[in-house]
């Protein structure tokens, strides 16, 4: 069977661009998490690789590389695994298989190995730079982030996500709650914690 994962970091992401290549007989796997999160750590990356392990899926598809994954480490890890279990990885914007006739091909790895590089050099970027503007706000007197060490309250942590709560009173499952209110599963997994 094909599958096509699709990662995106928060809610009020979009996944249509992800799923424009995207094939009717496909199976769908959608996280909403962080790419610094390993793929084999994320709820739906677990059921890739347990549906991979039971014979259920021979090709996964991905728009991109980075959505595998923001540590080259991760992302070729994730591959090895794949290519272990001889399964045909395809990156969409690239338009290459990760194997060819069973075997590993080349050009994928050595392209994947660049990607992968880059990926990781965009997530330091991106953190550099918040970092840099933080710190402009904070020189400004505009920083409105909330002060290091200070902890928010657990009444105040679940008002901020009372429509998280009323979906988990509900019976509604994590995956679900965070689909319906753009956040994160482990977002969802810590309200339900917190409301035992």
């Amino acid at each position: 069977m094909k599958a096509r994962y699709v990662r995106i970091s928060t809610g009020n992401q979009n996944v249509a661009r992800q799923l424009a290549k995207s094939y009717p007989d496909e199976k769908i796997y959608i996280d909403i998490i962080s790419g610094t999160v390993p793929f084999a750590k994320r709820p739906m990356g677990e059921k890739v690789i347990e549906d991979i392990k039971n014979k259920n899926i021979t090709y996964l598809t991905v728009a991109s590389i980075d959505r595998l994954g923001r540590s080259l480490i991760n992302i070729l890890s994730t591959i090895s695994v794949l290519n272990e279990a001889n399964i045909v990885l395809k990156v969409d914007n690239l338009g290459l298989e990760s194997l060819i006739n069973g075997k590993p091909n080349s050009a994928f790895k050595l392209i994947i190995s660049v990607m992968a590089n880059i990926a990781e050099m965009e997530k330091d970027t991106l953190l550099e730079r918040q970092a840099q503007g933080i710190a402009i706000a904070k020189a400004q007197g505009k920083y409105t982030g909330r002060e290091k060490g200070s902890v928010e309250s657990d009444d105040v942590f679940l008002r901020r996500h009372n429509e998280v709560v009323k979906n988990l009173k509900k019976g509604t499952s994590i995956r679900d709650v965070a689909k319906i209110c753009k956040v994160s599963p482990s977002t969802v997994q810590k309200v339900k914690n917190k409301i035992g």
